[in-house]
């Protein structure tokens, strides 16, 4: 039995790296290796082409459940999961705050949020049986759009609706700033379209390529000990967890450090004058 996982599970690695020039490969999850054993069932299908919503839902209820427990039993004096939190928290709204000043804290909720969830998502990926999400164009370009509207409706909102078209003309107080008008106007809503691109476009493939990297030296550290029909491999993709962890956090921190930059480019010059 143990001779036949080994002599299976070589097979697979050696068909990933043939694999490897039609695209890049991930390590199975749960989903993917029910799919392959109950391929046949319409609901293990469904499951397969939506497994990336699966995953996303799943970090969101293990973050609503998370959060629940830190702040059943709140205390003045915080219990070890309240305590991490509030430092969290705490951290992330000084990050914020110190970027867009004292009305940045308005905006702590929905940036803090995106980081927690998309580095969640990310981490996901170093846990055997899941995948991070955001290895999938679908997810960051979601994330993207979210952040997008958000951005404009901030706009709208704090300049109204003349002040938001007048930002996107690029704010003309003179007679050479209205000329260039015809230019700007333009210019200024292909910037606005192109920023939820480069944030998905960077999410997603420096994640994806992580993912790839680990899977890549699993099938190698089963193939390097393939020969004496070893039931497991060696761990070469151990130091790569640790990186992956790494920017993974990197990642996470700039999508939503770019997110507060596009937040605070939409607020009203008298905002970053009180600020």
């Amino acid at each position: 039995m143990i001779e036949e996982t080994a002599h299976s599970a070589a097979h697979k690695a050696a068909a990933s790296h043939e694999a490897a020039h039609e695209g890049l490969k991930e390590l199975a999850n749960w989903i993917t290796l029910v799919n392959e054993r109950w391929h046949d069932v319409p609901f293990v299908n469904v499951l397969h082409q939506w497994e990336n919503v699966v995953f996303s839902l799943t970090a969101a209820f293990f973050l609503i459940i998370l959060s629940f427990f830190a702040t059943r039993k709140k205390s003045l004096i915080p219990g070890p999961l309240q305590n991490v939190l509030e430092l969290a928290v705490e951290s992330f709204e000084n990050l914020v705050t110190g970027i867009m000043g004292p009305r940045g804290r308005a905006y702590v909720p929905f940036i803090a949020t995106l980081f927690i969830y998309i580095l969640t998502q990310n981490f996901m990926g170093l846990v055997p049986g899941l995948k991070a999400p955001t290895s999938s164009l679908n997810t960051t370009v979601g994330l993207a759009i979210c952040v997008f509207f958000y951005v404009q409706g901030i706009g709208i909102k704090q300049n109204g609706i003349f002040g938001y078209i007048h930002h996107l003309m690029g704010s003309p107080h003179d007679i050479v700033g209205w000329i260039m008008v015809p230019l700007n106007f333009p210019l200024h809503i292909l910037q606005e379209l192109i920023k939820p691109m480069s944030l998905s476009l960077r999410l997603f493939g420096n994640i994806l390529g992580e993912d790839s990297l680990i899977a890549a030296f699993v099938g190698l550290g089963i193939l390097s000990l393939s020969f004496i029909h070893s039931p497991i491999g060696l761990p070469l993709q151990f130091p790569f967890f640790l990186l992956s962890m790494l920017l993974g956090t990197i990642q996470a921190l700039v999508f939503s450090l770019l997110s507060t930059i596009y937040i605070s480019l939409m607020l009203p010059s008298s905002a970053h004058e009180t600020a």
